[in-house]
């Protein structure tokens, strides 16, 4: 039998894993191929929702997707990419084995970048994974047990991308509801970047969520950059003079690179470690390999590359599946093309903002942009959660969807 190996169930693992099984059985080649995802967790974490609490929301299990649709889950890691004997190294429960392939698609993702500040490594905590998020919020529960420092309850968040963004307008809210109602006054959240201002690249959106943050008490530090924290307290510098904070939470969101698997490959990276692939999702150069996700780079819309998002990593997945199974039986494939991008961004009790276009004209905000995000984040982003073959088979075909809707304002 030949093996479609996928590495990564995030959203272009998990969809590249069904559209694959969805054109099998289309095909009616079920018994002549078979899926096969590697990922080292029995679920799919919904990442983008990691500055959210509770987050039990945020995983699906596997098998209760993967099971329906035919597909054999190996939870296990990754470790190595032959691809000239076609085979993947991986360390299942300590011991090493290796898998072949007849066609892989590489969606392992991409990690938060980490470079040497002094005391990051240490001090610091992320949202990246769900696991740094449940460590992030376990430390901010036990706040209330510290000493009385005067950075008790101040927390202090690096990098204003859109996660960082989206963790701070949270922040202030979840800090008073763990303390005393004593000390809600003395909860603090700081919102720094070495951008000239926050949000800088957010267009029309920029003034809407820097009034939006100061209407939630956020204070903001633009054109900054972190040079050192300990336990007790954060260093940022402007490059004449440098502010020290106490804090006794500081949550790093400085940037992502694509995972390191990627380097395996004999290809050119680009400034992001990423994979190039053609509009096929074929890594270019590499016979019988496709990239998908975060970790690989298309020109999206025939211009502009991919960005790393859900956005994009869901259709690339759909795109990757389908054309690794007719790849392998000699079919015509389907080039991905997306002539739309909208972006999102979550400003917790005070709403959202909603932009469209790469230049990010602002459509809509507040509450109205709020419940299209809470559909995205909730809904759209899923697989079915009926669990049945036909609707999970169904949800994986290879196609564009339209943009999230929305109401606009005027």
């Amino acid at each position: 039998m030949k093996r479609i190996l996928v590495i990564g169930a995030g959203f272009a693992g998990l969809w590249s894993a069904l559209s694959a099984a969805r054109k099998l059985d289309e095909l009616n080649r079920t018994e002549e191929a078979e899926v096969v995802i590697v990922n080292p967790a029995p679920f799919h974490s919904v990442r983008v929702r990691n500055y959210e609490q509770p987050l039990d929301p945020t995983l699906v299990q596997l098998d209760t997707v993967l099971g329906p649709a035919g597909v054999k889950l190996i939870q296990a890691k990754a470790t190595q990419i032959d691809s000239a004997t076609r085979r993947v190294a991986i360390e299942r429960e300590g011991t090493a084995e290796s898998l072949d392939y007849d066609r892989l698609i590489l969606a392992a993702g991409s990690v938060l970048v980490r470079p040497p500040i002094p005391g990051l490594d240490c001090h610091s905590f992320d949202v990246d994974t769900y696991a740094g998020a449940c460590k992030l919020q376990a430390h901010l529960l036990t706040l209330p047990a510290l000493p009385d420092t005067p950075g008790r309850y101040t927390a202090v968040v690096v990098g204003a991308g859109l996660t960082g963004i989206e963790l701070a307008a949270e922040l202030p809210a979840r800090l008073r509801e763990i303390v005393a109602d004593a000390d809600r006054g003395k909860v603090r959240v700081v919102l720094a970047d070495r951008s000239a201002t926050i949000a800088q690249s957010m267009g029309g959106a920029q003034p809407v969520i820097e009034g939006a943050l100061k209407t939630l008490d956020v204070e903001v530090r633009a054109g900054v950059t972190l040079e050192s924290l300990d336990e007790a307290s954060v260093t940022l510098s402007d490059g004449a003079a440098s502010e020290r904070i106490e804090a006794a939470t500081v949550v790093w969101c400085g940037g992502m690179h694509a995972n390191a698997l990627a380097s395996q490959l004999p290809v050119t990276l680009d400034p992001l470690g990423r994979v190039p692939v053609d509009t096929f999702l074929r890594a270019e150069g590499v016979p019988s390999v496709f990239a998908a996700g975060d970790c690989a780079r298309i020109l999206i819309d025939g211009t502009r590359p991919s960005v790393m998002s859900c956005q994009h990593g869901r259709p690339m997945g759909r795109y990757a599946g389908n054309n690794a199974v007719c790849d392998l039986f000699g079919l015509e494939m389907l080039p991905l093309s997306i002539d739309w991008y909208t972006t999102i961004c979550d400003l917790g009790p005070w709403g959202a903002v909603y932009t469209e276009g790469w230049d990010r004209k602002l459509v809509t905000q507040g509450e109205t942009a709020k419940a299209t995000k809470r559909t995205i984040n909730g809904e759209r982003i899923y697989p079915p959660k009926s669990g049945t073959r036909e609707d999970i088979l169904r949800a994986a075909s290879p196609v564009v969807q339209t943009p999230p809707p929305t109401e606009r304002a005027g």
